[in-house]
């Protein structure tokens, strides 16, 4: 057993993971030893109920539950390298996939890491940074996945993947920190982000005609289902002109012909959609206003949401490695 952590030691990625995380910590120790400084504008002081129903903390950390609850995505990450590990010492590599060395593949288990150290910033210190960084965190890793698909629909390369995920994170943290969340063009890049991945997962399952037509549609359906009205929303469509975007992806051509590979949907894929959209029903519940807010209890809405996410994105991660090659 020993023995076989030396080796996994070797894998550089799990040693910077393990790396960052422990910087991580020691700068949080040293930053909040004075109290993190100034809130931001849009948090509630100590003893008010906050953005995220629990009570805020005059302690080390403003939300304790909503922050610890990230330690999920902490230990999915490095459960993700460690299965990476693996692969590289088994001599399993597949281009441009979720094994071993694969670029791609540190890429996710990277964002995946992340989105804790993210989240615990913001709900952990109130301020502006780590309300930044949290939302910096969620659109590092939620672009991996749509911009993957489009690979696969485009068949492209990974050097073009990679140039186009750096252009659009930077866009959005630049535009975030001195434009504004909606980054001047009045565009939510995370649920953008969530409709084009639902629109090219329809599109690599159904590559054909059938998936060009509904794609989009599908993506107005699931809005719909989680109170966001279509039909509000085309008869405003000034505001609302992104949806325009969930059926760009339909416009790929020779789909049926450059995708490369199958996937398999049972049980990973169900369990990431199940997990992550649940989730997104319990996050509504986790606010002031809510009946079920108790900002005395340990057992917050929004940790749960964090450690449901936290699962979806291993979820999604072993689905992927579940693709297979159709050929040259």
């Amino acid at each position: 057993m020993q023995t076989n952590f030396i080796k996994y030691l070797k894998y550089k990625p799990l040693l910077y993971a393990l790396l960052f995380i422990l910087l991580f910590v020691i700068f949080s120790l040293i930053s909040g030893s004075d109290g993190w400084g100034s809130i931001a504008d849009n948090e509630q002081t100590i003893g008010k109920v906050s953005r995220w129903c629990e009570r805020v903390s005059g302690g080390f950390l403003r939300e304790p539950s909503n922050t610890l609850g990230n330690l999920g995505f902490i230990v999915v990450g490095l459960y993700m390298f460690l299965t990476l590990a693996r692969d590289s010492l088994a001599n399993k590599r597949k281009q441009d996939s979720m094994f071993g060395s694969s670029s791609i593949a540190i890429l996710y288990a990277s964002a995946a890491t992340f989105l804790g150290p993210g989240s615990m910033a913001m709900h952990g210190t109130h301020t502006r940074f780590g309300s930044w960084i949290d939302n910096v965190s969620m659109i590092a890793y939620i672009l991996i996945i749509w911009i993957y698909n489009i690979k696969r629909l485009a068949n492209f390369s990974t050097k073009s993947y990679f140039s186009i995920y750096a252009l659009l994170l930077t866009y959005f943290s630049f535009g975030s920190w001195f434009i504004g969340s909606r980054l001047g063009i009045g565009i939510d890049m995370f649920e953008v982000s969530i409709g084009l991945w639902i629109c090219t997962e329809v599109l690599i399952r159904y590559p054909n005609i059938y998936g060009r037509v509904f794609s989009g549609i599908t993506v107005l359906v699931a809005q719909q289902f989680f109170g966001n009205p279509v039909l509000n929303a085309l008869s405003n469509i000034s505001e609302n002109w992104f949806l325009i975007l969930y059926f760009l992806p339909s416009l790929i051509p020779n789909i049926e012909t450059s995708l490369k590979v199958k996937r398999q949907y049972s049980p990973w894929f169900f369990l990431g959609f199940i997990s992550f959209f649940s989730a997104l029903l319990i996050w509504g519940t986790g606010v002031p206003n809510h009946p079920w807010c108790n900002p005395d209890s340990w057992l917050q809405a929004h940790m749960v949401w964090h450690l449901l996410c936290s699962f979806s994105t291993l979820s999604f991660f072993n689905y992927f490695r579940k693709e297979t090659q159709l050929g040259n």
